[in-house]
């Protein structure tokens, strides 16, 4: 079992739409359930509709998955586990106030050194501790090994059991922390790998030490997959530039990756990725080599679904979609290229007589199936030629003063003709 664990506390970021790909890709190589697990415990953090918002765009990225659950519903192992902690002596109660903590702080700062709690709650009797009436917390007692564990990309680790704190896993409110509800979480749902930011590496050893606190065996293999510099959107600001799913999930494969060719379906990778040859190196966020390989994908794109992305249901629409990707390179940028071609034009600036003209003629003229037909026909009616037919001419059927051949576009425009001459 595989998982992915995103939070409802923001907007998906591209890092962590790379997880959630990886992880539905060795999912399929595996052949093993993907489950989406939304971490919402911090309710504080999180953010209404961002659960369905996630869920939306894996479905938007054809990224299948077993199940989907909220984290918050396991509220009540996560509490029976902390019990059985307790009961057995492998963690305890902590009276500490925030002023206390502080003055731990601050004293490990003024002399240097990391943090970590001095211990004392573990030393109350239990007489004492039915004796205090105040609110507490449930610290984990520390390690008394060295916690090891093997990445698949970043290799061994040994972590010393002294850099291992009691830390907090319930909370006064008695909601677990993000280390404790992760780990056993990891456990209830039998996971074998953990996909996610090398961010998360620093949580590894605790994540193993809660396990091992509860006598879980099962090794739970791991990899932290290295951070994506300079990206400033979105995934859904990227959708909204026009960027299709195909092109950015191609594009954040090829990230870091030494792959057998440069354009691919999700599908297609699956056949030939491997996770363990992805790069240790922080890979950088490229907005141009991403606008390529969008670029790549609308070219090969079926000229029928083009249409329909564009808000047609017509082969020639698609297939002038595909013309005007001469000159852009996402979707966003080529409807504003056919919408400009329906808006109306009041007049072309420097042909305002002649713009005036070729609109009277062709409100007037009978079908032309062929724009030599059409060219011919203008010009016997108006007199117009050379420049002051062409430029005129171009405006009005695409409402701007260049771009593609004209005779390229009318064949693909013609039946709509009433409309934009309007």
């Amino acid at each position: 079992m595989l998982r992915f664990a995103p939070s409802p506390a923001g907007d998906m970021h591209i890092g962590q739409l790379r997880v959630a790909i990886f992880n539905y890709i060795v999912s399929k190589q595996l052949n093993e359930d993907l489950v989406i697990r939304i971490e919402d415990i911090d309710k504080e953090r999180n953010i209404d509709g961002k659960d369905k918002e996630i869920l939306e765009i894996l479905s938007l990225f054809s990224i299948d998955y077993s199940r989907a659950v909220h984290q918050s519903d396991s509220l009540k192992y996560h509490q029976k586990m902390a019990m059985q902690l307790l009961t057995q002596k492998k963690a305890f109660s902590c009276f500490c106030g925030d002023a206390k903590l502080e003055e731990l702080k601050d004293e490990a700062k003024i002399k240097n050194i990391p943090f970590v709690y001095d211990g004392f709650c573990e030393t109350l009797s239990d007489e004492a501790i039915l004796e205090v009436n105040a609110p507490f917390t449930v610290r984990i007692t520390k390690a008394d090994e060295n916690i090891k564990f093997t990445d698949i990309l970043k290799g061994d680790f040994d972590i010393s059991a002294d850099e291992i704190d009691s830390f907090i896993i319930l909370k006064h409110d008695k909601t677990p922390t993000y280390d404790y509800a992760c780990a056993i979480d990891d456990m209830l749902m039998d996971i074998s790998l953990v996909i996610r930011s090398e961010d998360y590496l620093s949580n590894t050893a605790q994540q193993i030490h809660i396990r091992n606190a509860l006598a879980y065996t099962k090794k739970i293999k791991y990899v932290h997959l290295s951070n994506i510099l300079n990206v400033k959107s979105s995934v859904e600001s990227l959708i909204d530039e026009g960027f299709l799913p195909s092109a950015i999930a191609n594009y954040l494969v090829l990230l870091g990756n030494e792959t057998p060719k440069e354009i691919f379906t999700l599908e297609e990778a699956i056949e030939w990725f491997k996770i363990e040859d992805i790069s240790k190196d922080a890979a950088t966020f490229d907005i141009d080599k991403l606008k390529f390989i969008n670029k790549k994908h609308l070219e090969l794109m079926d000229e029928m679904r083009l249409s329909k992305l564009l808000g047609f249901a017509d082969l020639d629409i698609g297939k002038l979609g595909k013309v005007y990707l001469e000159e852009v390179s996402t979707l966003k940028e080529l409807k504003s290229k056919i919408n400009l071609i329906f808006e109306s034009k009041a007049t072309c600036i420097g042909f305002e007589e002649e713009f005036s003209k070729l609109k009277e003629c062709l409100k007037n003229s009978p079908y032309h199936n062929d724009f030599d037909e059409l060219e011919k026909y203008i010009t016997e009616k108006t007199g117009l030629k050379g420049k002051s037919l062409s430029n005129p001419l171009r405006y009005i059927l695409t409402g701007e003063n260049n771009g593609p051949d004209i005779s390229d576009i009318y064949p693909l425009i013609k039946n709509y003709l009433g409309e934009i001459v309007k």
